[in-house]
């Protein structure tokens, strides 16, 4: 049994509250975001104890913590706080909500804009792509280029996913290549989805494939690195004068894609899993911007017609 005192640091609070609620019950990635806020606790507020968290302590913390970091990783930080802060008070070890109204700052986020391809530019990659009789990476590269499906799950894909009587590829789950564990969930629920591919490209791959266990995952023979990938398709770019991009951008390119054809936001969102139209709209801002732009030229000229 785990116990706790009003005298004891918040810091070691913390971290025996993680291992008691967070340890085993969520994902390895999300749980690496908890000990970074543990990190963050140990750096800035050492010798608070679990009693001094008031809320100007806890005001104060935030405030430091948003001199170096962007509003929505305060926001974040702020999150991953208040379910322990919470419980302590419950516990009868802070006395009053210390995060009830608490004012979350941060750094201006420098303007982020995403790196893809145009039309053009992907055709001169997908045409130069070394795709042998046999699996390789820039078989991969082609299969996030026509899907724009996560890195993760294009490792995760194993031959039963396809279904090349209905054109589909279905994604239901991830690997784990970060800590090499495995299988793993996908990202959200919402990322559980059925993606439609061209023909060719489903004939491609039902050739590929036969033979190979139904259960397996067709892309990974041993440890995979995100920076292996990377480095091939950045090779291929620079060989072809192409925009350097990596393969988080070839998924940012098929989404750009669909979008400059007149796809809508909804149908974007539900193919590449997204658990809220809001994230695409907020990922690809800037191109929806244009071609609001470009919807408001087609306005004017109809309207002028008019006269």
């Amino acid at each position: 049994m785990i116990t706790h005192h009003k005298e004891e640091l918040f810091c070691d609070y913390y971290e025996k509250w993680i291992i008691t609620y967070k340890e085993g019950a969520i994902r390895e990635v999300t749980l690496k975001k908890y000990h970074i806020t543990l990190y963050w606790l140990r750096t800035l507020i050492p010798t608070l104890q679990v009693c001094e968290m008031t809320r100007t302590a806890y005001q104060q913390l935030l405030n430091a913590f948003a001199q170096s970091h962007e509003r929505q990783t305060t926001m974040d930080f702020h999150h991953q706080l208040k379910a322990a802060i919470l419980d302590a008070v419950d516990d009868g070890y802070i006395d009053r909500d210390p995060t009830r109204k608490a004012i979350i700052k941060g750094k201006t986020p420098r303007p982020k804009k995403i790196k893809y391809l145009n039309q053009f530019e992907l055709h001169t990659l997908l045409s130069n792509l070394n795709l042998e009789d046999s699996l390789n990476w820039d078989w991969l590269i082609l299969l996030i280029a026509k899907t724009g499906i996560r890195f993760s799950e294009a490792l995760g894909i194993t031959p039963e996913d396809f279904d090349f009587s209905h054109q589909t590829l279905h994604i239901n789950k991830t690997w784990d290549y970060k800590e090499n564990t495995g299988f793993q969930p996908t990202k959200n629920a919402s990322s559980v989805r059925k993606v439609q591919l061209d023909w060719y490209t489903i004939m491609q791959f039902s050739e590929l494939i036969k033979g190979l266990p139904t259960d397996k995952p067709i892309f990974v023979h041993g440890r995979v690195f995100n920076s292996t990938v990377n480095d091939i398709l950045a090779r291929h770019c620079k060989q072809l004068e192409l925009p350097i991009i990596s393969i988080h951008g070839l998924r940012h390119t098929h989404a750009s894609l669909l979008l400059f054809a007149g796809v809508s936001i909804a149908s974007v969102a539900r193919r590449l899993g997204h658990a809220s139209i809001n994230t695409t709209q907020k990922t690809y801002l800037h191109i929806i911007q244009e071609l609001e732009n470009r919807d408001i030229d087609i306005v004017m000229r109809s309207l002028s017609s008019l006269t």
